[in-house]
């Protein structure tokens, strides 16, 4: 059995650890109200993005417009949005699962994959597999929209100059404060929509006279789409990370609750042991005294 000392130290040792975790859970359900609310307030301007987009493309010629050109998929690129710091459970660990498992998925199928990996812990887990053709690490904590804008403008050249065939989306999608899970969703070639479903939202089908032509306004605003889907992932990803490290400081906290009551156990019994030892000591000696 351990000594009281030790159980002492470690009694004390998990109490300083049970204040840490405590400490960042509430840092964390801080961070996590500001990058909820910025996610929250950015998509009605991405929602009516989707809207604008949706109401031109369903009726164009997507062959004039080199971003929705779709070709024979040769070579994929996988855009992995993890974050920067640790200490959140098993957030980053599903996305580079999920983005692992695409990669599989693809080669089977012959084609050629790359990487650009955005956020430090992808940056470092994938830097081993030599397919990481850019990497944007330690942006995740303060990203901004020009971050955006040079990710997507990277990836819109490679694809233009017919280096990729395809792009994806890898990851974690903010569901609730209690839920992230991992998602796959394609950016390139940009697809148009011509039915009036648009993911989960139900848009009108109005024809709408443009000026300039919407040819023109195609072109400027494909580019920008780009910059909204790109920025508005890195939203979400932010709000999952600072929501997956409040849960999992949470657990710790109540794991560290945990073993201090069996430590406190383990040291009441230590204790009563010594005392028992002792007074059957004195008892002997007393009884040794009287013989």
């Amino acid at each position: 059995m351990a000594s009281l000392k030790d159980v002492q130290m470690k009694i004390g040792g998990v109490k300083k650890t049970a204040q840490i975790t405590k400490a960042m859970n509430m840092v964390a359900a801080a961070k996590l109200r500001g990058a909820q609310q910025r996610m929250v307030d950015f998509r009605p301007y991405a929602d009516q993005f989707d809207d604008a987009m949706t109401s031109m493309s369903g009726s164009m010629e997507t062959s004039l417009f080199p971003l929705m050109e779709v070709r024979e998929v040769n070579s994929v690129e996988l855009i992995v949005v993890t974050s920067d710091r640790g200490l959140c459970g098993s957030f980053n660990a599903h996305i580079m699962k999920t983005a692992e498992k695409q990669m599989a998925r693809l080669e089977e199928e012959g084609k050629k994959v790359s990487l650009v990996c955005v956020g430090k812990k992808g940056s470092r887990y994938f830097k081993k597999t030599g397919k990481v053709r850019k990497s944007y690490p330690d942006i995740m904590g303060t990203f901004q929209m020009f971050n955006a804008r040079e990710i997507a403008q990277e990836v819109a050249a490679n694809f233009l100059s017919g280096e990729t065939d395809e792009v994806l989306l890898v990851y974690g999608a903010f569901v609730s404060v209690a839920v992230q899970r991992p998602a796959v969703k394609p950016l390139l070639p940009i697809q148009a929509v011509s039915g009036e479903e648009v993911g989960d939202r139900t848009v009108d089908s109005v024809d709408f006279i443009y000026e300039p032509s919407p040819t023109e306004i195609m072109d400027v605003l494909l580019p920008l789409y780009l910059n909204v889907m790109v920025y508005h992932i890195m939203l979400e990803v932010g709000a999952s990370e600072h929501a997956a490290r409040m849960t999992a400081m949470d657990n710790a906290t109540t794991a560290c609750v945990d073993m201090i009551s069996n430590l406190t156990l383990i040291y009441n019994k230590a204790r009563q042991a010594g005392i028992t030892a002792e007074l059957m000591d004195i008892v002997g000696g007393a009884e040794a005294l009287k013989g």
